[in-house]
């Protein structure tokens, strides 16, 4: 009697099949750097935290060149409690005086730098944390802005303290570090031109790298899908006119406005792409690069 042959698993298939589908984008994307965001929800949960890790050794083990970007507003305002420093909030920045600059820098350039390095290391990576102060890696100025007032319609100018916005990122810091086996892992806390300290949103220092880079990718990880549609549906692409349209139509409000237009600053800047994704998904940053569908929402130029 013939021996019946083993017949392989359905998912043993689907994992052949997804190895197959990322060969063409490993060697698309060999020696490209890409510019990684990470924040949000995905950065306080353990498991995704890992999971993230995993990916990030898994992307430069393949011969691309991540950098780490990360926030870390929740773990801020946990601090500043616990110390009993009063915080609060205009048009979605963090007013920044200079006691809680203080605590802004110990927070970002100490414990949580140092947990994502950790973590990465753990999963077989070699990641080494910065600040912007590191090398003058972000050279920053104090931010301006001015504020609408509903009820007289007048201008106003806002002091928003140690609230930066970068001038000059200096690229060549990070080019020996995709030269090696190194994940730069980066806070975004800027230098003033006097020494000052800067806190500055990750969103807008990540895109200023990128910009800074030449990053092939941005890729900037939230607690959303991507960008949705009129009936809540995410749109998996479009094109730098088309996202000013929907800001303008008003599909496109809130939060995600600001998000957006650094991607677009980015693409404006060169960078090839930038990718708004849900962090909260497993391997969303696999899935993103990997796959032919992907995942969450590709802004590039017209």
């Amino acid at each position: 009697m013939a021996q019946k042959k083993h017949q392989p698993h359905p998912s043993w298939l689907e994992k052949a099949r997804t190895l197959s589908e990322a060969l063409p984008y490993m060697r698309r994307y060999s020696e490209e750097t890409f510019v990684i965001k990470y924040g949000g929800h995905a950065m306080g949960d353990e498991d995704l935290a890992e999971c993230f890790a995993r990916d990030v050794v898994l992307i430069k083990q393949v011969g691309i060149n991540p950098v780490v970007v990360h926030g870390g507003g929740p773990q801020i305002g946990k601090m500043l409690e616990r110390l009993k420093i009063k915080s609060s909030f205009i048009d979605g920045l963090r007013v920044t005086d200079r006691d809680t600059v203080e605590i802004v820098e110990m927070v970002l350039s100490g414990s949580i730098n140092k947990q994502i390095v950790t973590t990465i290391n753990a999963a077989g990576g070699n990641a080494v944390g910065l600040s912007g102060k590191d090398a003058n890696l972000i050279q920053a100025k104090k931010m301006r802005r001015t504020h609408r007032q509903t009820d007289s319609n007048i201008e106003k100018i806002l002091d928003l303290g140690f609230v930066g916005e970068p001038t000059l990122i200096r690229p060549h810091v990070l080019e020996s570090f995709g030269e090696s086996d190194i994940i730069p892992v980066i806070a975004p806390i800027g230098i003033g031109p006097k020494g000052e300290t800067y806190n500055i949103n990750a969103d807008t220092a990540a895109g200023a790298i990128a910009t800074a880079v030449g990053a092939t990718r941005f890729l900037l990880l939230t607690d959303v899908p991507g960008v949705m549609d009129a009936s809540g549906n995410v749109i998996p692409e479009l094109t730098v006119s088309q996202t000013r349209q929907l800001i303008a139509d008003g599909v496109v409000n809130g939060g995600m406005i600001p998000k957006v237009e650094t991607c677009m600053h980015a693409v404006g800047g060169g960078v090839d792409a930038a990718v708004i994704i849900d962090g909260t998904i497993p391997h969303a940053l696999l899935l993103e690069i990997f796959t032919d569908a992907g995942v969450g929402t590709l802004i590039r130029a017209d």
